[in-house]
């Protein structure tokens, strides 16, 4: 049966993290995120979320909170596909389009597991002073969770320093360098340099996420060129036209997909089919987001995992308290799908 949209909510949610959220782009203390509800008029009830994250997106929660209050009376009224196809005509940010495609695409029966065997993520380092970050890493090591995203900053030495230091004292880690775009070509090529030589017996640098600014395709294929460690485009792929033109100039080794870049599942879909068909290896990574936005990405990473290499889901781990809105359960870094009886869907 065809499910009609009949009216659209939205609330504002926090939720805390155990410890800061550090990262060159920005701070957070709290996960801060718009929850939409659309209400079909059978009564099914549909969720999607967004949280703000102005550094990356733009968006704040209040152009969140206007963006989709612009389009509802639009979308209401609509069969769920007819409104999914119209939502991205729209001209609203990326991530206010993000909350609705996911409740979308659940009152369209998207979120099915094909395949229910665990995946694991990673954890984040904050950027931090080097003992920081090395006690963080050693405690995430301790708890199981050998995949680490290490957040780097503008002070190339530190990065240099700190990625040495936990190269050659966590032989056994997975190194997922992220500088958030805070380095210069020359200090990329300098950071580049300077860690070619971390390989076993030391802990492997798995690859170098968005080194240089977002506009610099330039710069990005030239450290791709001269980079033995696989270089990822993050902030520098929103959409699938920008995805297509960093594979096809080969600007990048690999892309990370994020929904509140995109505009939701049904974008990311598209990225994921075209990075399946030209054999792009993938990340599936977030913001710091709430449970209902995570548990949408989950079924991707889960579904696609012959092109997502790399999981980057982890703001379950960081929340302070459990959140029991998952349809997935966090064993450390192990991600497992509940039950079907206790899943409670996007």
């Amino acid at each position: 049966m065809k499910k009609i949209v009949s009216k659209i909510t939205t609330e504002v949610i926090y939720i805390p993290l155990k410890t800061p959220f550090i990262t060159a782009l920005r701070k957070v203390e709290n996960i801060e995120f718009v929850r939409v509800k659309v209400i079909c008029k059978d009564g099914t009830v549909a969720i999607g979320e967004a949280p703000s994250t102005k550094a990356i997106t733009g968006e704040t929660i209040e152009t969140i909170l206007e963006s989709i209050s612009s389009v509802i009376d639009i979308l209401c009224g609509l069969e769920t596909q007819e409104a999914l196809e119209l939502l991205h005509e729209q001209s609203i940010g990326s991530s206010a389009k993000a909350a609705l495609d996911m409740a979308f695409m659940q009152l369209l029966g998207f979120f099915k597991l094909q395949n229910a065997e665990s995946i694991k993520t990673d954890i984040t380092i904050s950027l931090n002073d080097k003992e920081k970050m090395l006690r963080d890493a050693e405690e995430a090591l301790n708890a199981g969770m050998d995949i680490l995203k290490v957040k780097l900053g503008a002070d190339i030495n530190h990065a240099i320093e700190v990625t040495r230091e936990l190269a050659t004292t966590f032989v056994k880690a997975q190194l997922l360098i992220d500088a958030n775009q805070a380095w210069s070509l020359e200090e990329s090529l300098a950071y580049v340099n300077a860690c070619a030589t971390l390989t076993p017996p030391y802990a492997c640098l798995e690859l170098i996420e968005q080194p240089v600014v977002a506009e610099d395709l330039e710069g990005l294929k030239t450290i791709t060129n001269a980079s033995k460690i696989p270089i990822l485009a993050d902030e520098a792929v929103f959409n699938l036209a920008e995805v297509k033109k960093v594979v096809e100039s080969q600007s990048a080794d690999m892309i990370n997909i994020k929904l509140m870049k995109c505009g939701g599942v049904s974008k990311a879909v598209e990225i994921l089919e075209y990075a399946r068909e030209k054999n792009v290896t993938c990340m599936l990574g977030s913001m710091l987001e709430g449970p209902y936005s995570i548990n949408a990405a989950l079924y991707l990473a889960f579904n696609y995992r012959d092109v997502i290499k790399y999981v980057d889901l982890d703001s379950p781990l960081l929340y302070k308290e459990p959140s029991d809105a998952l349809d997935f359960v966090f064993t450390g870094a192990v991600i497992s799908p509940k039950a079907p009886s206790h899943q409670t869907l996007c």
